[in-house]
C-alpha cells in the first residue's frame, strides 16, 4: 500500500468513523477507486487511530465513569454501555473470518444499497413527531441500551454505519441527537478495544503489522487527527441540528454510486 493511499484511507477512517455516514462503506469506496479490492486487515488496523482519538477526546468522561464504578458504586451507565456492546461484539467475534473473506462485505453494490436505505431512514426519522419527554444518558433504561446494541449489529454491514445505527436507535429510545451521539461514542469503546486487542493475538495479524508498519503508522496518525476533528464537529452540529443532512448526503452518494456501477 502506498503513502498516498494510506493518508487518504486514514483520513476517510477518521472523518467517517464518528460522522454517521459509514466509515466501512467509504473505505470500500476509496479502496475500489485505488485498487479495486478491499484490504480488510489494513481497515482493521487503522481503527487504532480512531480508538485513540476517542480515548483522548473523552478521557475525562471515561475517568468519571470509572469513578462511578470504583468509588461511587454507580454501575448504571457502565452496565448500559456493556449491554449495548455485547450484541455486535459477540456477532462480530463469531463471524469475523466470514466477514473478512466474504465478497458481500467488500462489495460496492452492498455499500450503495445500505447508504441509500439508512439515509432515507435518517430523513424520515427527523420528520416524525418528537417525543414530549426526552431521556438523559443517566435515565436510559437497560432494555433500551440493549436495543441500541441490537441496532449496532447491523453496522457490521458496510454502509450502515455504527454511529448511524446507534444514533438512530438512541433517538428512537428518547435521547436527544447530541446525547445519542455521545452515547454511541462511549458504547463503541468496548468493541473498538476488543477489535484492537484481537489484532495482536493472531500471529498472521502481527506479521501483517510488521510488514506494513510504515503505512499503518501513517494511516493511524491521520485517522487520529481527523477522528478528533470529527467527534468535536458532530457533537457541536447535533446540539443545534438534526441527522437529516447526513441522510441526504448518504442518498446523494448512493445515487452517484449507482451511476458508477452501471457505467462501469
Amino acid at each position: 500500500m502506498g503513502i498516498i493511499e494510506s493518508i487518504v484511507l486514514g483520513a476517510v477512517q477518521g472523518l467517517t468513523e464518528f460522522i454517521p455516514i459509514s466509515s466501512s462503506g467509504h473505505l470500500v469506496i476509496a479502496q475500489h477507486f485505488f485498487s479495486g479490492a478491499s484490504d480488510h486487515k489494513f481497515l482493521e488496523f487503522i481503527n487504532i487511530g480512531t480508538l485513540l482519538a476517542l480515548l483522548a477526546y473523552y478521557h475525562r468522561r471515561i475517568w468519571h465513569i470509572l469513578g462511578d464504578i470504583f468509588k461511587r458504586h454507580n454501575y448504571k451507565l457502565a452496565i448500559n454501555i456493556l449491554l449495548t456492546a455485547v450484541p455486535a461484539g459477540l456477532v462480530g467475534f463469531v463471524l469475523s473470518d466470514f466477514i473478512d473473506s466474504s465478497p458481500f462485505f467488500g462489495s460496492l453494490v452492498t455499500v450503495t444499497v445500505t447508504l441509500g436505505v439508512v439515509g432515507i431512514v435518517m430523513i424520515v426519522l427527523e420528520r416524525l413527531p418528537k417525543a414530549s419527554h426526552v431521556d438523559t444518558l443517566d435515565e436510559l433504561k437497560p432494555g433500551k441500551a440493549f436495543g441500541i446494541g441490537v441496532a449496532q449489529m447491523f453496522a457490521l454491514i458496510p454502509g450502515v454505519s455504527r454511529s448511524g445505527s446507534t444514533i438512530i436507535a438512541g433517538r428512537l429510545s428518547g435521547l436527544t441527537a447530541r446525547d445519542a451521539a455521545e452515547y454511541s461514542f462511549l458504547a463503541s469503546l468496548p468493541i473498538m478495544i476488543g477489535v484492537t486487542l484481537k489484532l495482536f493475538v493472531s500471529s498472521d495479524d502481527r506479521h501483517y503489522l510488521m510488514d506494513n508498519l510504515g503505512t499503518l503508522a501513517l494511516g493511524n496518525l491521520v485517522a487520529f487527527i481527523t477522528g478528533l476533528v470529527a467527534v468535536g464537529f458532530l457533537l457541536r452540529y447535533l446540539s443545534r441540528h438534526s441527522l437529516a443532512l447526513f441522510g441526504w448526503y448518504r442518498v446523494v452518494v448512493a445515487l452517484v454510486l449507482v451511476v458508477v456501477i452501471v457505467v462501469h
